[in-house]
């Protein structure tokens, strides 16, 4: 239920409504009741447990009464798209890390390993941890060096949605960050049905490497869960479900996080649960660097709906700056070399055009003169240009994507422009998550787009179905 605080007579009539459904006012605090309905059995005083998808959880086990984790940071490979591969630093083996669920109150063990070539120390970004825990190198412990071990414990006193980090700055750029979630004592009400968590990234990869480039200031590959549209696994939600996404930053951007078809409300931060009268109704939040938002919504309108960063840069993949020079006028050369665009001559008069001003994102190519022309292309031209990719031929494709008179139209072609629609990889990231999906659908999709599939309970069943018999139930 939620509460909303537009006024002093609706404030004080909703209150009343609320304290006949087992809500109280203590100390000016809008409290729930001591117990929600709806929650599952198989999990008393817990709630639903949270999807994390496209990554796996951390395994743990009892020790007279402590909860056991083993984590390693080690290098990773992790494929962003089919056939993208970037060499990443993280956690047992995935980037972003395994996710970390645990209770409020639990006693908590995690034996580290540092499989990295340098040091390393692990932070628990927000918890309330003795100082010694606190995973700060060279002020709360020492450096974890390679193939070093250290054994933080420690209980937990709070509740919410956290994270784990490398507290060494370039490491975090390599993919070091994982979910901490703690569950509370007395479950939130109201009760959610679906619970996700979501760990936004981002990465600086040049053509033709695979390691990215931590010193980067603008990155052209952006994940969600290590993964870029269209290979993020949709998020499959039953109509009528009450539904909470926790949305975790770690990076050198901010996103304006945004969902098509619902409002939501912002229920909790980095800073654990909040009261209700701080509930804000949204429907795009800015999740800040380092930042953590919980976002629930009623799964009311049936449909496939997209959540994505709305900055424009951010839904794109592996976006570089257009290759050769200009086709249409004097215009300008397009991504030239640092030392170029300087106006650092090499030889010639330093008013030639070949000096100064550029085209691009300064990805340091020395691409200018390169024989690769900007202009429209021709159908024919596009499927040449994609060997093994079909461009689309049924769905919603278009007859044509580029008007008879966008040589005249100012402002085309922008950099990096794609003459065509995205490739489409309909088979390559088929899940059963994706089942039903129109046909095309993946290549309408990229960098930070995840879908968000609100069924009707017999589609639900349906898609439920094909999870279990993959191995992909919670």
């Amino acid at each position: 239920m939620a509460i909303q605080l537009k006024t002093r007579r609706g404030f004080l009539g909703r209150l009343a409504a609320a304290g006949a459904g087992g809500w109280a006012l203590k100390q000016g605090v809008l409290t729930p009741p001591p117990a929600a309905a709806g929650v599952p059995e198989q999990y008393p005083g817990v709630g639903v447990p949270v999807q994390y998808p496209d990554v796996s959880k951390l395994p743990w086990h009892w020790d007279n009464g402590v909860k056991v984790f083993r984590l390693v940071a080690e290098p990773v490979k992790r494929e962003l798209i089919p056939g993208t591969v970037l060499d990443l630093w993280g956690y047992s083996g995935s980037a972003p890390g395994p996710m970390i669920e645990v209770n409020e109150g639990d006693r908590v063990r995690i034996l580290f390993e540092n499989h990295l070539p340098e040091p390393t120390a692990i932070h628990w970004h927000g918890l309330e941890v003795p100082n010694d825990m606190d995973g700060v190198p060279g002020i709360t412990q020492p450096y974890i060096v390679p193939s070093g071990r250290f054994t933080y414990e420690f209980t937990l006193r709070q509740n919410g949605t956290y994270f784990y980090h490398s507290h060494m700055a370039m490491q975090e750029m390599l993919g070091m960050i994982g979910p901490f979630i703690i569950h509370p004592k007395i479950p939130y009400s109201p009760a959610v049905q679906q619970d996700f968590a979501i760990v936004l990234q981002e990465y600086a990869v040049l053509p033709g490497n695979t390691v990215p480039n931590t010193m980067s200031m603008e990155y052209n590959w952006l994940t969600m869960n290590g993964k870029s549209a269209p290979a993020i696994t949709p998020l499959i939600v039953r109509l009528g479900d009450r539904v909470r996404v926790r949305l975790m930053n770690l990076g050198m951007d901010g996103h304006p996080i945004h969902l098509h078809g619902m409002e939501f409300w912002l229920t909790g931060t980095e800073g654990g649960r909040q009261p209700v009268s701080n509930w804000i109704r949204r429907n795009t939040v800015w999740v800040a660097v380092a930042q953590a938002w919980d976002c629930e919504f009623a799964a009311d309108n049936p449909g496939v709906w997209l959540l994505h960063c709305h900055l424009p840069h951010h839904m794109m993949n592996h976006m570089a700056s257009t290759v050769g020079p200009m086709t249409r006028g004097y215009g300008l050369p397009a991504n030239v070399g640092m030392p170029t665009s300087m106006g650092m001559i090499g030889g010639g008069s330093a008013l030639s055009r070949h000096y100064g001003a550029s085209l691009g994102r300064g990805t340091g190519l020395e691409t200018y003169g390169t024989p690769e022309a900007n202009g429209p292309q021709s159908p024919a031209e596009r499927m040449a240009a994609m060997p093994g990719m079909a461009a689309r031929k049924q769905g919603m494709q278009p007859p044509s994507t580029i008007a008879p008179n966008a040589n005249q139209v100012r402002g085309f072609p922008q950099d990096a422009y794609m003459e065509s629609p995205r490739m489409n990889m309909d088979s390559a990231v088929a899940s059963p998550e994706t089942h039903g999906l129109p046909p095309g659908w993946s290549g309408f999709l990229g960098g930070m787009e995840m879908l968000v599939r609100v069924l009707h309970p017999k589609e639900y069943d349906e898609i439920q179905e094909l999870r279990r018999q993959a191995g992909r139930e919670e």
